[in-house]
């Protein structure tokens, strides 16, 4: 959909800013952070990898 299909949306983001796209920016960041903090591999991968360092 073109910006000319939706004046009032269009309108809204000037007035507003684009909270849409606001928030996916923000969730990307914060997805990425909890990506370097929280390790998400399987158990198995990390006992794997703990008996390796061993």
């Amino acid at each position: 959909m073109g910006w000319s299909d939706a004046p009032i949306y269009e309108r809204l983001i000037r007035e507003r800013g684009d909270v849409a796209a606001d928030a996916r920016k923000t969730a990307e960041a914060t997805w990425r952070e909890v990506g370097r903090t929280v390790d998400f591999r399987l158990p198995h991968a990390i006992a794997a990898r703990d008996s390796r360092l061993r």
